[in-house]
């Protein structure tokens, strides 16, 4: 499974490049996962449910299914949060997953950058950062700048980057 991530400031645009990019790459037969890290406190369950009910007795995982999908909520009760390595097991073998957040980590991201924001740029300071997704010039990058809206080129760019091609999924 070939990984590629997406770096930038809050509110430029990574979750929404990630949502383009997921048809993009699908539409050329690529099969695509995502993680997502999230900075918050999050909770994917509901108070009342019965598997949050679970997970309140005291549940170390709690494993919701029917006709149509399958979640597991894992508790980490005080554990240390679980680095990429220890997640991936956990996901299903694809041909790309994309990575949102999870920035101390040393895979190759493309930071999404919007000049007006007054935001400085990342990639002047971490090395995995690959290319830069702009909506404005950005002379200082020391990396290729691509155009934000062009969502075609960012899936060539990914696809170059990770060597993979639809000839070379080889996802059993």
């Amino acid at each position: 499974m070939k990984i590629f991530g997406f770096a930038g400031w809050s509110g430029s645009g990574k979750t929404t490049m990630v949502c383009r990019l997921i048809p993009e790459m699908t539409g050329r037969g690529i099969s695509v996962s995502t993680i997502k890290h999230a900075h918050h406190e999050f909770d994917v369950d509901q108070p009342g449910k019965d598997s949050y009910e679970h997970r309140s007795a005291g549940a170390n995982e709690v494993l919701v299914t029917s006709a149509n999908r399958w979640a597991l909520m894992h508790e980490l009760r005080g554990a240390p949060e679980p680095s990429i390595e220890d997640l991936l097991p956990h996901i299903s073998p694809v041909d790309l997953l994309l990575v949102e957040g999870f920035k101390a980590y040393p895979h190759e991201k493309l930071e999404i950058y919007r000049p007006a924001a007054g935001n400085p740029l990342l990639c002047l300071d971490d090395a995995h950062i690959v290319a830069v997704a702009s909506d404005g010039p950005v002379p200082e990058a020391q990396v290729p700048v691509i155009d934000l809206d062009d969502i075609a080129a960012i899936a060539d760019f990914i696809l170059s980057r990770t060597e993979l091609t639809p000839a070379k999924r080889g996802v059993a």
